[in-house]
C-alpha cells in the first residue's frame, strides 16, 4: 500500500481524524488496510420515473446527480457515489471493501465488488438507506475500509487482461451490460 507504488492516489499515511472543520469519520491508513474517502459526486436513485430496475439495460434516468458535502438518502433507498482515491491493484493482489461501523450503526450499509488483481479507477460506492428516514452520507470523509490480501503467486488471468468493461472507470459509473 505503498505512496511509491501508485497504487492508491491520494495516498494518507496514517487516520485523519479531523479537518479544519472540526471531527470528521476517519480516513486513511488502518492496521490492515485502507479507510476510503467518499468525493462530493452522487447519484441518487428516484422513482419519479416508474421506470424497472434492469442491470442489462439501466436507464440514468433513475438518478438525480448531485454535487455537495452531503448527500441525503431518501427511507429505503440507495445512492451512488465514488472514491476520492484511485486504485491500481497489483496483478497479485485482491481487494475486498466493508462498510465504516459509523454508517452501519446507523442502517447505511456500504456495498463495493471486490477489486480485482489489475483492475484499476475510482471505487464506485453503494449506498442503501436501510432505514425509514433519510439518511446523511458526508463528502470527504471517511465511509468503508480495503482490505489487501496477497496471492501466494500471480494470477493466471487478470482483470486488465480479460478487458474487464470497468476498467479505468473515472467518476460515478452506473451498470454496464
Amino acid at each position: 500500500m505503498s505512496e511509491q507504488h501508485g497504487m492508491i492516489e491520494p495516498f494518507q499515511a496514517g487516520q485523519i481524524r479531523e479537518s479544519a472543520q472540526g471531527r470528521i469519520i476517519s480516513y486513511g491508513t488502518s492496521s490492515y488496510g485502507y479507510d476510503v474517502r467518499c468525493s462530493n459526486e452522487f447519484k441518487i436513485f428516484t422513482n419519479i420515473n416508474s421506470t424497472i430496475v434492469d442491470p442489462k439495460d439501466f436507464d440514468e434516468a433513475s438518478f438525480v446527480d448531485v454535487k455537495s458535502d452531503v448527500c441525503i438518502i431518501p427511507p429505503n433507498s440507495f445512492a451512488l457515489a465514488r472514491t476520492v482515491e484511485y486504485f491500481r491493484i497489483p496483478r497479485d493482489v485482491l481487494v475486498v471493501c466493508l462498510g465504516k461501523s459509523t454508517y452501519a450503526r446507523c442502517g447505511i450499509i456500504v456495498n463495493v465488488t471486490p477489486l480485482e488483481p489489475e483492475w484499476e479507477g475510482h471505487v464506485t460506492l453503494e449506498f442503501s438507506n436501510t432505514t425509514p428516514l433519510p439518511a446523511k452520507i458526508y463528502a470527504n470523509e471517511g465511509v468503508a475500509q480495503m482490505l489487501f490480501f496477497g496471492g501466494d503467486e500471480i494470477c493466471e488471468t487478470s482483470y486488465k487482461d480479460r478487458g474487464g468493461k470497468y476498467q479505468g472507470q473515472t467518476g460515478v459509473t452506473l451498470p454496464k451490460a
